[in-house]
């Protein structure tokens, strides 16, 4: 159970559910938590998430930099280094792959073809390509239990044109 709950991130008492769910099987439990958890989740969208942080990540030898805010709930949640870990893997993810917007919903219809690659959350993580960055923070949601949003990035790279994003 133990290591259920360090793959998960979820309660005692909900890795025992899920483990009596799945008849035993680990794996089985760990995509019952999982689903449980992408639910709690949805639910927890609209919620308000005024507190959070900004980070930076700077790559390639000091040619390449993005700063990044992600939100949440409570600040207590903020000074997490779950969150911590989270909001600068999202900021060396837009350094390294630079998007235009947050959401798909952010393209323009004249881009909407490209708007996996151009679109934030719906591009997968560098870290772990099955997984979406919409799917990574939907993770941390599940675990700590708070709406999480990313509210705006930039990039900077040497020598781009002043004036783009």
């Amino acid at each position: 159970m133990k290591e259920l709950r360090e793959r998960t991130g979820a309660g005692v008492m909900e890795c025992k559910r899920a483990l009596v769910e799945a008849g035993g099987n680990a794996q089985k439990a760990a995509e019952i938590l999982e689903r449980q958890g992408l639910a709690r989740a949805e639910r927890k969208a609209g919620r308000v998430a005024s507190q959070g942080l900004v980070d930076s990540y700077i790559h390639a030898g000091g040619r390449i930099g993005a700063l990044v805010e992600v939100n949440c709930e409570t600040d207590f949640v903020a000074r997490t280094e779950d969150f911590r870990a989270l909001t600068h893997d999202i900021a060396m993810q837009v350094a390294a792959t630079a998007p235009k917007y947050i959401a798909k919903s952010d393209v323009p219809e004249a881009e909407a073809d490209r708007a996996g690659e151009l679109a934030l959350l719906a591009q997968p993580f560098i870290k772990e390509p099955g997984v979406t960055i919409e799917d990574l923070i939907k993770r941390y949601v599940a675990k700590v239990g708070e709406a999480i949003r990313v509210r705006r990035f930039t990039r900077y790279e040497l020598g781009e044109p002043v004036g783009e994003a």
